[in-house]
């Protein structure tokens, strides 16, 4: 069984946490099995009756304490409940306002190279624009709180004037981050910049929805969601009956040289001649019933880490099977320079290729 990914969402106490978790479930597969490990102040748990109430699978609640200090050594067995009581696709966790984000991570990896049950996806701070004036300059958790993060997400902006936002933008700047960040519309977030790809997503879903978001699939948000990020589509075609998979040597340089301020999210089905390695260096099993010479794998990258799962059993790959198909999120303004790289570089090639290969990537928001 493939990790559990486990996405933190943290931020100051009514900035919107729970509402943007709320907003994310409607977006998700109808089978796809989400739970909640909230950590609230006081034993009046008003979030966690809300979030019941709607499509999520299991909530598990850490009260009367901090989860990054004094209740730091639940959080296992927390987690341990819902996966066993929920067997859930994914893992969000809410951090009450005052929660320190750095702590909570290093436990997430701790519990996850312990046990091999989880990995963390990456983790969300959400900012209440309307009244981040009246408490950046005083609660050093709110600097710490964005300042170790993988995504910002700038919430209640639509209560402001625009000089009011842009110096929210400038108080976030004062902390010297290369982090990615959005604006979200009435606390929602497009689930492609939330959420990282897994397999189970990749089962559930029609993969073309999956790898291309913002292709032929617009919703009633898509506009102000695509102002947000640029979207790159990208595929490598192979003769037919040609079994060579990716070159794991260009990707990997891709991968690793990608920054996290300028590339949100890399999610792509991969073939490949042997598993690749994961940024912390571990490879995946091959799939069972796979041949030895190739196998197809889900590539997950979040703000620079990243992750390759076995996609199922396969024999190879049949003649209308793409060795490569990839969506890549980036910043504003940030999608040319890396559609021209990808091209310049040769970072998406085939293994074994000559001075040409069939790749075609285009910008699609």
């Amino acid at each position: 069984m493939p990790p559990i990914p486990i996405t933190i969402v943290t931020g100051f106490l009514g900035s919107g946490k729970t509402t943007l978790i709320l907003n994310l479930i409607p977006q998700l597969p109808k089978d796809y099995k989400l739970a909640l490990l909230k950590n609230e102040f006081g034993d009046l748990a008003i979030d966690s009756q809300l979030a019941s109430s709607s499509a999520i699978s299991g909530v598990q609640e850490l009260l009367n304490g901090c989860i990054c200090c004094n209740l730091v050594g639940q959080l296992g067995d927390a987690l341990d409940t819902l996966r066993q009581d929920v067997e859930p696709d994914r893992i969000i966790i809410e951090t009450s306002g005052s929660a320190f984000p750095a702590t909570l991570a290093m436990e997430v990896n701790r519990l996850g190279r312990e046990s091999g049950h989880y990995a963390l996806d990456g983790v969300i701070v959400v900012i209440d624009v309307e009244n981040w004036q009246g408490y950046d300059d005083t609660s050093y958790t709110a600097k710490l709180q964005a300042k170790y993060t993988d995504l910002i997400v700038f919430n209640k902006w639509e209560h402001v004037s625009e000089r009011r936002y842009e110096d929210c933008l400038d108080r976030v700047g004062d902390l010297e981050l290369q982090v990615a960040n959005v604006k979200s519309e009435k606390g929602r977030v497009d689930v492609a910049v939330l959420l990282g790809l897994d397999s189970a997503m990749a089962k559930e879903m029609d993969l073309e929805h999956v790898l291309n978001p913002y292709d032929g699939h617009q919703h009633d948000h898509g506009a102000d969601h695509q102002s947000e990020v640029e979207v790159l589509s990208a595929s490598l075609s192979a003769p037919e009956g040609d079994q060579r998979g990716v070159d794991l040597e260009a990707l990997a340089e891709f991968l690793f040289s990608a920054p996290k301020d300028e590339v949100y999210r890399i999610k792509a089905i991969i073939a490949a001649s042997r598993p690749p390695a994961a940024s912390d260096g571990s490879r995946p099993d091959p799939s069972p019933g796979a041949t030895e010479r190739i196998a197809q794998y889900i590539l997950n990258w979040a703000f620079g880490r990243w992750t390759f799962t076995p996609l199922g059993s396969t024999s190879g790959l049949s003649d209308h099977q793409s060795p490569l198909r990839m969506t890549v999120i980036c910043a504003r303004y940030e999608a040319e320079k890396w559609k021209k790289r990808i091209l310049t570089d040769r970072l998406l090639k085939l293994e074994d290729a000559g001075e040409a290969d069939d790749l075609h990537i285009e910008r699609l928001s």
